[in-house]
């Protein structure tokens, strides 16, 4: 039987006697009117097949789905049933469901963001500084923020206990708390610490938080059936969860510590309608307004929803992004997208990016208290990304949403806000483009409120063109702007460098190896930063070989050197605002850093997915295969064989004068590498090593890019140059860049490459685990 969608239907009661009985409402078909431009209608056909499935399988008794943008709703159904025993009740477009969890964003946190938005609250403010009697026992350094991203160090839930002997006594067994972490180390998602925020809500508005959520959101966007604790009328209309004591809950509170709170608190309560929650979420995507008035200011909804780095993922200001809850997130969606999920089967993301929304509100719970919808809501979540924003033309012919902002794309955005009124030394080169192609230089140059006093180059200077040992000062011809090198006598900042400045901004594309010089410089200078107390700001890029993946040996720490200056693997699949982060805690600088993250960039994409233009970084990288290539090729650069310096096509070709092209390609080509194959190739190089004499050695041909693992095929290729060649191949500098003594002295000793990545892997293991908190993309 095919469904129609969201069209009108004059005589839509005939088709009532086609459908299965309770499985929808088509009431729900009337709620809109929707231009055929703004959504696929027929793609939200693959909505009821997952959602009866689920209902067949018991995983609840029924659900509401809503879908739309900022302009309105563009699909709202209901299935299944609100209630199955004693007696079945059919859902309909208006059933009131307890919303469990989504409480946290809709409310408390959202409350704290009005206030934080007229001046009554700082987020960085110790909770203890409005209730006094929070601290103690180390909570009163817990501050407002921590709270809201789960990394207050309180537990998840205490006692339920505690909370039998009333409202104020259940506030004092919270104040006597101890803490389980320390604030701000780990994320442990908590109820208790929003909670704490609904108390605070209250103590600084003077109303209980559900009047404050009626006065500053609900009422004034129309919201009329949301609510703590409803009415008489609206619980007959509410769906029905499990037994308590007995009898059927029906709009009462589920939670049973928010039950003991007299239903409300802020961390659950709060019971809606999908229409009502429609509404909140079109007010989001529309920068904080509704119906003409304004709820929120659109920088409060961008502070709210930004990515905050915890340790186990990405959260927003009571949002969820991307952590271990979001099971029920739709993968296409962007990574600027937000959400949240609630207990009892209930769940919203809204994608500012894509222009989109989902709702799913469910009853999982009813009746036995077994159902899992998590999934289901994810499954539904693309079906409408694939409606909505894949059915939407782009002018550039690309996929609706696609396309990576760089953190100085997302600066611009802001105004510059968090330069504006300092004196800022900008660390770059001519990778320092914007995506309109403008150069951070002009762009800091020609805004009245940042004042650029001086620019620090790296490696093969501010235009990425020198290739030599020592680049000296200079000053820009347009702006005359003084041109501190980092390549030359001095390899970071002075503290007369930095003493009239306020701030260090550090834009430059890197790629993503650990023995590319572009990350010493970004720490050499974040030393000097910490040490001189100037404020530290990294404009993050993409990784152009992907972060999802780590490889090769750890650096020996004694090791360290311009051309390693971390305990890192060879490709370590970082930006470089995760590294600053990473290099900040491992060195204990005492600095202040800021990271302004990209939005639309994930880990699994190589450069020549994110929609920017390749700037050669350097003047021997000159396409996303030789980055590719660069972290196995490169390991040898510094024995006696050409890696293609002097040529057209450097990392694409190795060789030497005393090689054996062909036996060498042909060695090669039988270890079964993945992703690559090797012709024989003889080429002269016409500056570097070997320059003016004939080399003989390999190309390489990246055949599946997925597929490909540069490390093992550096190990290969310096196996096949050991086994091959003993007698002229020179291996006493391979480990200035490989790093690993012992790794080193078991390839002497004659190891294969299965031993030696076995021997890699202890330190790849733990790096993982390392830098696991300091990542901020997904």
């Amino acid at each position: 039987m095919k469904m129609i969608f969201l069209q009108p239907l004059p005589n839509w009661w005939i088709l009532l006697a086609f459908c299965p009985v309770g499985l929808f409402c088509p009431l729900s078909w009337m709620m809109a009117q929707v231009p055929a431009e703004r959504t696929n209608l027929e793609t939200f056909s693959k909505i009821r097949p997952l959602v009866e499935a689920a209902i067949v399988e018991g995983q609840m008794a029924g659900c509401v789905v809503a879908a739309g943008d900022r302009k309105g709703v563009v699909f709202l159904e209901a299935f299944g049933h609100l209630q199955v025993q004693p007696e079945k009740r059919p859902m309909k477009v208006d059933t009131l469901f307890d919303l469990a969890s989504l409480t946290k964003p809709l409310a408390t946190a959202a409350c704290c963001m009005k206030l934080y938005e007229e001046g009554r609250i700082e987020l960085d403010d110790p909770v203890s500084k409005y209730l006094p009697e929070f601290a103690g026992n180390g909570k009163e350094a817990i501050t407002i923020k921590q709270l809201l991203t789960h990394q207050g160090g309180l537990i998840a839930d205490n006692s339920l206990r505690d909370y039998e002997g009333g409202v104020e006594e259940a506030y004092r067994k919270i104040d006597g708390l101890k803490l389980i972490a320390d604030p701000g180390e780990k994320f442990i998602y908590t109820d208790v610490g929003f909670i704490v925020l609904g108390r605070l809500v209250e103590r600084l508005t003077g109303r209980p938080l559900d009047e404050a959520c009626q006065q500053s959101f609900w009422r004034p966007a129309g919201m009329s059936e949301t609510c703590f604790n409803p009415s008489a009328a609206l619980r007959q209309r509410a769906a029905v969860t499990e037994r308590r004591d007995g009898e059927w809950i029906q709009g009462v509170v589920h939670d049973p510590r928010a039950f003991c709170l007299n239903g409300v608190a802020g961390h659950a309560g709060m019971f809606s309608t999908a229409p009502d929650l429609a509404r909140f979420a079109r007010m989001l995507l529309a920068g904080g307004a509704i119906d003409g008035k304004s709820l929120l200011q659109p920088d409060t909804i961008e502070l709210m929803t930004a990515a905050y780095p915890v340790s186990r993922g990405i959260r927003g200001l009571g949002w969820d992004k991307k952590t271990g809850y979001s099971s029920n997130r739709a993968t296409g969606l962007s990574r600027r997208a937000f959400g949240h999920g609630g207990f009892t089967g209930t769940g919203i993301w809204i994608d500012p990016e894509l222009d989109l929304f989902y709702i799913f509100l469910g009853n999982r719970l009813h009746p036995d208290g077994k159902g899992s919808v998590n999934r289901l809501i994810g499954q539904i979540g693309q079906v409408v990304v694939e409606a909505i924003a894949d059915s939407r033309p782009t002018p550039s012919g690309g996929e609706a949403g696609s396309g990576t902002r760089t953190g100085l794309d997302v600066l611009v955005e802001q105004k510059f806000a968090p330069l504006r009124g300092k004196r800022v030394g900008l660390i770059t080169n001519q990778t320092g483009l914007a995506g309109d192609g403008r150069s951070n230089i002009a762009l800091l140059s020609g805004d009245e409120q940042v004042r650029l006093v001086r620019l620090f180059s790296p490696e093969h200077g501010l235009q990425g063109m020198l290739d030599q040992a020592q680049i000296a000062d200079s000053k820009t011809a347009a702006e005359q702007l003084e041109v501190v090198s980092l390549y030359g006598d001095r390899r970071k900042p002075e503290a007369d460098q930095l003493q009239d400045l306020d701030a260090l901004l550090f834009d430059i594309q890197d790629i993503g190896t650990r023995f590319y010089t572009y990350i010493s410089t970004m720490q050499y200078a974040m030393q000097s930063a910490a040490e001189n107390g100037v404020e530290f700001i990294v404009l993050d890029r993409p990784n152009p070989i992907g972060g999802h993946r780590v490889g090769g040996p750890l650096l020996d720490p004694e090791r360290l050197s311009f051309v390693g200056c971390h305990p890192l693997p060879v490709r370590h699949g970082m930006t470089v605002g995760e590294l600053a982060r990473l290099f900040a805690a491992e060195l204990d600088l005492d600095l202040k850093l800021t990271v302004v993250p990209m939005r639309g960039w994930q880990r699994d994409q190589y450069f020549d997915q994110t929609g920017l233009p390749w700037i050669n970084p350097s003047p021997n990288m000159r396409n996303l295969n030789q980055a590719l290539l660069y972290p196995g090729i490169g390991l040898l650069e510094f024995t006696n064989v050409s890696v293609g310096r002097g040529t057209d096509t450097p990392f694409e070709i190795c060789g030497a004068p005393w090689i054996d092209g062909r036996r060498l390609a042909q060695r090669l080509n039988s270890v079964g590498l993945k992703g690559v194959r090797f012709m024989p190739r003889s080429f002269t190089p016409n500056r570097s090593k070997f320059a003016g004499q004939v080399c003989h050695g390999f190309s390489v041909s990246i055949t599946d890019r997925s597929q490909l693992d540069p490390l093992r095929l550096g190990f290969e290729l310096a196996i096949a140059l050991r086994d091959e060649f003993p007698q002229l191949w020179d291996d006493a500098n391979f480990n200035r860049l490989l790093g690993n003594r012992e790794i080193y002295q078991a390839f002497q000793q004659g190891a294969n490459r299965e031993q030696l990545e076995q021997q890699a892997r202890t330190g790849l293991d733990s790096f993982q685990k390392r830098r696991e908190r300091y990542l901020i993309y997904d």
